[in-house]
């Protein structure tokens, strides 16, 4: 069974057919990008995949449930978790502590306010800072982590709702090369039952880490398939350059 499945969806703004007739297959333990030249849709079917926008028409289904009208909240509790491309944390906090309350949130249903006193909540806070590269950072103010390290943070967060479909929005918008390689370690490195649903433009990353690619181009699907079988597509080099250059995409 898929872990996410989208049936002909669609959404429109007035004249504009942002997404139209889209149908989408992430299969379990995928590392599965979603790409496409500006205006192609990308943003609109991530919102319609997270319940933070919703669909004229069409399903999304979440390992074979209909989730199409559940908030984004009842979709995290089903196992749905994501990251955001523009970074929401609490200034106020350290890295641990932000953890902390992610946890209780997730395991609790409630926030305590008082997570040390929790050693549950801070060895699991801690093993996903560890596991995100953060641990010996954990005493750092939030204000003072640099932009790839909130990056970081931010994937720790959506791993506290232990999620079987991890959805990240454009993961290495202003990431340094060297941040980039972190990232693209940190993600390859998730264990499989976490499948990966990631919209991205940096076409670098996304062959590195992808092992299946679908191309949006004017609100449909212009291809899904293999890494390979998308660097080999004309249309997909026509729909980015207006030509098939190919060394001008894949260099």
């Amino acid at each position: 069974m898929s872990v996410l499945r989208c049936r002909a969806l669609s959404r429109s703004f007035g004249a504009l057919k942002a997404v139209s007739e889209v149908d989408l297959v992430v299969e379990p333990g995928a590392r599965h990008a979603l790409i496409g030249p500006n205006g192609a849709g990308k943003s609109t079917l991530f919102k319609l995949v997270t319940g933070t926008m919703r669909p004229d028409t069409g399903h999304v289904e979440l390992a074979g449930q209909d989730v199409t009208t559940l908030s984004e909240v009842k979709r995290c509790r089903l196992g749905m978790s994501q990251t955001l491309q523009h970074s929401s944390l609490f200034a106020s906090m350290t890295a641990l502590e932000t953890v902390e309350l992610a946890v209780q949130r997730h395991e609790k249903g409630r926030i305590a306010f008082l997570p040390r006193k929790q050693p549950v909540v801070g060895e699991r806070a801690g093993k996903l800072l560890a596991d995100v590269g953060l641990i010996r950072r954990r005493e750092v103010p939030v204000p003072s982590l640099s932009h790839g390290e909130r990056k970081q943070l931010e994937v720790a967060l959506a791993l506290a709702c232990r999620p079987s479909l991890l959805l990240l929005d454009e993961p290495a918008a202003g990431l340094s090369p060297a941040e980039r390689a972190r990232l693209v370690e940190l993600l390859g490195g998730l264990p499989s039952e976490i499948t990966v649903l990631f919209v991205e433009h940096d076409l670098d990353l996304v062959f590195a880490l992808a092992d299946a690619v679908t191309v949006l181009h004017l609100g449909r699907v212009l291809l899904s398939g293999p890494p390979a079988q998308v660097r080999a597509s004309d249309a997909v080099r026509e729909a980015y350059l207006g030509s098939s250059r190919r060394e001008e995409l894949w260099a």
